[in-house]
Formats: C-alpha cells, structure tokens, sequence
C-alpha cells in the first residue's frame, strides 16, 4: 500500500467516525499532512487537493453527484501533476471515496460503484471481494505467510538480543525482564504521542495490509505501539501488575509476548477477512488478555485464588480479567465501519483481545488436564 492509499484509508475511517468534523478544507488539510509524517513530496499536491471545493463535494455525496465530483477533480490533477504524484492522489480518492478511479494520460475519471464517502468499503472489483470472502481459512493464512513468517523470525531475533542485554546490563541493574518489557513500550508509547507520532500510523497493522507483502513487517511491529492512548496507559499499568514480579528473564518475556500478540492478531485477522470486519490491530491487547485469562483459568481450575503483589495490595485473577474485560469490550464491541454488518461475536473474535482471552483459557484448562494425567 502506498502514501496516497494510506492516506486515503485513515481519511475513510475520520469520516466514518465523524463526517461533520471535515466539511472545511483546512481540517482535512490539517490531518492528512499531519498523517503525511516525513514525506515531504506530497506535501504540496496534498494540500492542494485538500483546498479543493471539489474534493469537500466527493467526500460528502453520493451516486452521480459524487462520481461527477471524483471525475471533475481528476481532470484539474491531471493538468497540474506528474504521473507519479496523480497516481498517489488518484489512491488517496480511491481509497477515501470507495469509488475507482481509472487514471489517464489527460484525466481521471469515476468507475466505481455508489458507496457512500467514508464507509468502510473494500478497493477490489465486486467480483474479486466475493471471491476473496468465499476463500478457505488456508487460503487467507497462505496470503498472511509473508507477515507471519517475518513476525515469528523477528520474535526469535529479539529474544536473543533480550538475553543478550540482560546479561551485559539488565542483571546487574536487577531489574527483571517484565520491568523491562514494560519500560521499553512506555518509551516507544511516548515517542508515538510526542515526536514520532508518525509512528502510531506506521506501526500498526490493518485488514488491508495483514494481506499486503510489502507491509509485511507490520506484522512485528504491530504489538509495539498502541494506537489508542488511554488502551496503551492501561495495558502498561497491567502488564507492570502482572510481569512486575516475574522471574522470567527479558529473552524469554520478549519471545512469549512476541509470539502470544502474533498469535492472537493472525487469528482475529483470520476472523476479521472471513466475516470482512474493519479492524485495526496494535499493541498489547493480545498478550495481556492471555498473560490475565491463564492466571484466572488457573485460579478456578485448582480452586485457589492466584494474586499479584502491587504497590502493597493483593490483586486477585479474577478481578483483573473482569475489570479489563469490561473496559475492551467496551472498545470492541462498536462497529468501526458505518456499513459493517457483523454481529457482535464476529466483532470480538476479530480482536486480539477476544483470542488472547481464548488462548489463555485453554492453556491453562491444557496445563490443568496435564497436571492431572
């Protein structure tokens, strides 16, 4: 996926979630060079497409006042721009509008079908989406191959690199590999807010990319940045209250969080391409929710109740999982597509939260049946 197909995606789901907050051009043109990060390039197409009534009038309509608008604004791009910049621009309208656009030599104009501006619709033929709905499970984990292979190989590399610091560095500091963990998302976390807010778009892995090669490193760095603020305090403040104490060393933390979030994000995309639910995964949701669902599950399984030391107070499992599963499907269960039709099971089976709630449960009903044969 290209700048202009990034761009344009971010800008169809800001419409979704709130179209009256764009009716002025100097909104737009605030996000989107906002959203732009480095790409100094496209700075000045975009915002001068931002600056074009046309653009407000292909983004609020529909049907043939919309397809005369996209094809109407196409011909002023292609008089202004090179190739290269109008096929970005070209993306960005696709991508935004949910309507083809058929670049020319002279012009660009509208061959798409009706979809409303800013509904979560796919990019693909009519055709190619039925087809790609209909495909098997095999089929759509062969086309995350890229993305899953890269993930679980950089899962590998970045335990070696963890053992290798916390026996140059972290050992003699005494701090454990859970302290660690958590000190090393804050910081990223921080960065992604403050200078590097590029990185909160970058980092994270949507519907579209899961099946993309070239956004195959998404993959790994999705359960990095969390692209909900309030989501990323909380999870730090959890993980802190469950890993804090942890004997494990920072190999083998990084390792099982790595592969737990690739885990829980390969199965709720799985889902999301199955019921084709818009979903954006990032951050820890995944490994939490399972670090949490196998201490509760463990704690029921042996009838005993299973704490963690914090700040003083004896936090149980149970409330854990009862306080954050309330605050996630709080955040899960909304459509975030105006035009989605999934059911609410669909929607939490495509979240990374609702495997690792799963995964966690079955592992320790799977530890508890070993522990008894």
């Amino acid at each position: 996926m290209g700048v202009g197909r990034e761009l344009g995606t971010q800008l169809r789901r800001w419409l979704a979630a709130d179209p009256g907050s764009l009716r002025q051009s100097r909104a737009i043109s605030n996000r989107l060079i906002d959203a732009l990060g480095a790409e100094e390039g496209l700075r000045g197409p975009i915002r001068d497409l931002a600056s074009q009534p046309l653009l407000l009038q292909a983004l609020h309509s529909t049907g043939a006042a919309q397809r005369s608008a996209l094809s109407s604004l196409s011909e002023q791009l292609a008089r202004t721009y090179a190739p290269a910049v109008l096929a970005e621009l070209c993306d960005l309208l696709n991508a935004a509008t949910g309507v083809a656009m058929a670049v020319g030599t002279g012009a660009a104009e509208a061959v798409g079908d009706n979809t409303p501006s800013g509904a979560s619709a796919p990019q693909e033929p009519r055709a190619a989406v039925e087809a790609e709905a209909q495909d098997s499970p095999w089929r759509s984990l062969e086309r995350f191959g890229p993305g899953l292979a890269l993930a679980a190989c950089g899962a590998l590399v970045l335990a070696w690199a963890g053992t290798e610091l916390d026996r140059a560095l972290f050992e003699g500091w005494g701090w454990s590999g859970g302290v660690v963990l958590v000190l090393t998302l804050g910081l990223l976390q921080a960065l992604a807010i403050g200078p590097c807010k590029p990185l909160r778009r970058l980092w994270s892995l949507d519907q579209e990319q899961t099946v993309d090669p070239r956004q195959a490193w998404r993959w790994l760095s999705a359960v990095w940045i969390h692209s909900n603020g309030l989501e990323a305090g909380l999870n730090l403040l959890l993980l802190l209250i469950v890993l804090g104490a942890s004997p494990l060393q920072l190999g083998d933390v990084l390792l099982r969080y790595c592969l737990t979030g690739l885990a829980c994000i390969g199965l709720a995309a799985l889902c999301a391409q199955h019921w084709r639910v818009a979903r954006l995964w990032s951050g820890s949701a995944g490994a939490l929710s399972a670090l949490i669902a196998l201490a509760a599950g463990l704690s029921l399984l042996h009838w005993r109740m299973l704490s963690f030391p914090f700040a003083g107070l004896s936090i149980p499992a149970w409330v854990l999982l009862l306080v954050y599963g309330a605050l996630q499907l709080g955040w899960q269960l909304p459509r975030q597509s105006a035009t989605e039709q999934s059911r609410p099971l669909q929607r939490l089976l495509s979240s990374s939260w609702g495997w690792g709630l799963l995964l966690g449960l079955g592992w320790a009903l799977v530890s508890r049946l070993k522990e008894l044969l």
